[in-house]
């Protein structure tokens, strides 16, 4: 598990946007749409990986 020091922290390597955890097994990034996988209570924030798990961006 990911402590809250941790996900306070942590933005999107591209825009610099906060990430938003999802369930257990990722981290969000609502402007850009890219998601970052958790392996083993690490997040993997390269933006290679979140771009293999890119969804669209939602629109306000």
């Amino acid at each position: 598990m990911i402590s809250k020091e941790l996900l306070d922290i942590l933005v999107c390597p591209d825009d610099k946007t906060k990430v938003e955890l999802v369930g257990e097994e990722w981290l969000v990034c609502h402007h850009c749409g890219r998601r970052y996988p958790i392996r083993d209570d690490i997040p993997i924030m390269l933006i290679e990986e979140g771009d293999k798990w890119r969804i669209p961006p939602e629109k306000p």
